[in-house]
């Protein structure tokens, strides 16, 4: 399989996770707001932040350095082996729940039963709930390296959707149950994503004259579970010893990035999180399919080197153009938002600084996001680890810069705290891949450059919006909000034709490879 091909496979698979992100957080707001309206707003809270993050969390230390690993280098390996290794996230993952459950249920405050009944089963419910996830771990690394994208799309908005109708008809028939409602439906959400993956391989596998069937190293369902390969070896020890590595990173990057107050945190980075989640998880898969670990950009094939440093130099222009946007308009309509999303409770008080701090702190997640993205495909395991010595000693300062700033700035000097930490990734990041290109003519960080015309234009919409706020946001009622409203949209649509006519590679990029036009059988 050619770059272009797999560029082409990947670029849809970003594309299709961006539109069930926007939709899933659709049916997210209309299900908050549903449920609100029986359910008290301290069950609903507790569930989209403590159950969901024990959940995520869970998730996260349990499989992320197994994808990052398995998901490297082409299909053409014993998989045998890679599936014996992926199978290990499961008792991981029991692990995990056990242990975090624990900490929830004993070292972090529990909810007044009287208030919040059934806490206890709510965590164990959830912790089971990511535990049956990682049985389908195996199936989704087997479609993620055979760009199976339709597959992913179907599973994802089909367990979505039987979610969303079982919490629906829970809260109205039966909301006296409370947190029995959304963890029951969690592992619903989970049961039926994994049996979407082992019903479509249990088909494909015992149909011979499927043609994707001829391209996967499996015959029969059997080959998908543990067994001794062929060479008498359990795992790869190599891709072992990666997962390892990728694991201590997981663990020090989950300990660095944890934190900053919920709704700040989820109206700041939301769209950084909607555009850029998927993105990084389809392009890793593309740089770590095309580039092999061991070699430097000279040693490769030179077609695949370009191919790579052309998508990496405008996902960071994407990624920037995107960052500068949040940065420059938040400043100027953090107050509104959060007005309209609290009301003046929030929107009077520290909140509105802390969420403009924290739109500086989404462009360097935007830009951080892609470079890693990169590094972590590129690197070799010797390179790996070398950058989990770095983030040890980063997170000793970290606990520093964070333990200082909060005397001094408040809760803001968290955020600034995050901001450092975040520079100095982009740092490690930036300077691997530029020894990586060094020798070769590609500059993919030409990609962190913009023309002066965009950058008058960014700076002339912020002093703009920034005046507009100030004669017109927030107390002085809906038409002057409206009036702030539509100058920020002026400004925006300014910007935005101004980078629509400068930055004519990102846009024949974005233009070629997002097409959701393009049909392909080898997506399906």
């Amino acid at each position: 399989m050619g770059s272009q091909e797999v560029l082409g496979q990947a670029a849809r698979l970003a594309s299709s996770g961006l539109l069930m992100q926007v939709v899933f957080r659709l049916i997210t707001f209309v299900l908050n707001a549903f449920t609100l309206r029986f359910l008290s707003k301290e069950i609903v809270g507790i569930v989209n932040v403590r159950l969901t993050l024990l959940y995520s969390t869970t998730l996260f230390l349990a499989r992320e350095a197994f994808r990052r690993a398995c998901l490297s280098g082409g299909t053409q390996r014993d998989w045998s082996q890679t599936l014996n290794l992926l199978w290990l996230t499961v008792p991981l993952g029991v692990f995990w729940s056990l242990f975090l459950g624990w900490v929830w249920l004993q070292l972090l405050e529990v909810p007044d039963p009287n208030v919040v009944p059934h806490y206890g089963t709510g965590v164990v419910l959830f912790g089971l709930a990511a535990v049956v996830e990682l049985l389908g771990e195996p199936f989704w690394v087997v479609a993620q390296a055979h760009m199976f994208v339709k597959l992913k799309v179907t599973a994802e908005s089909l367990s979505v959707i039987f979610k969303s109708v079982l919490i629906a008809s829970l809260v109205l028939y039966l909301p006296h149950w409370g947190l029995y409602i959304f963890s029951l439906a969690q592992l619903f959400f989970t049961t039926v994503l994994v049996l979407c993956y082992v019903i479509y391989f249990t088909k494909l596998l015992g149909s011979p004259d499927s043609s994707k069937q001829h391209t996967l190293p499996l015959s029969r369902m059997r080959d998908l579970l543990p067994n001794i390969a062929r060479s008498g070896t359990f795992v790869n020890w190599e891709e072992a010893k990666l997962t390892w590595s990728f694991f201590k990173q997981s663990f020090l990057k989950q300990i660095l990035t944890e934190g900053v107050y919920d709704i700040v945190n989820n109206l700041g980075s939301l769209v950084a999180r909607l555009i850029f989640q998927p993105i990084e998880e389809s392009f890793y898969i593309f740089f770590a399919k095309v580039l092999e670990r061991e070699k430097g950009a000279t040693l490769q094939k030179q077609e695949d080197v370009a191919v790579a440093a052309v998508v990496l130099e405008s996902l960071l222009k994407l990624a920037l153009l995107t960052g500068l946007t949040i940065a420059v308009f938040g400043f100027a309509y953090s107050q509104l938002a959060l007005d309209i999303y609290g009301g003046a409770m929030l929107s009077s008080g520290s909140g509105p600084v802390l969420l403009r701090f924290y739109c500086l702190y989404v462009l360097l997640l935007a830009i951080n996001g892609v470079t890693e993205c990169f590094t972590f495909a590129a690197m070799s395991k010797e390179e790996v680890d070398r950058y989990n010595f770095t983030m040890l000693a980063l997170s000793s300062s970290f606990l520093v810069f964070a333990y200082l700033l909060t005397r001094w700035c408040g809760s803001v000097g968290f955020i600034l705290a995050n901001c450092f930490n975040m520079s100095i990734r982009i740092t490690q990041s930036l300077s691997f891949i530029h020894r990586y290109y060094q020798k070769s003519p590609h500059r993919p960080l030409a990609g962190l450059y913009l023309s002066p015309a965009l950058l008058g234009a960014f700076a002339l919409s912020g002093g703009i919006t920034g005046l507009s706020e100030v004669y017109l946001c927030c107390e002085q009622g809906w038409p002057a909000k409206l009036a702030h409203i539509a100058v920020g949209t002026f400004c925006l649509g300014v910007t935005l034709r101004v980078a629509f006519f400068t930055e004519s590679k990102l846009i024949h990029f974005l233009r070629t490879q997002f097409s959701v036009s393009r049909p392909s059988n080898k997506t399906t």
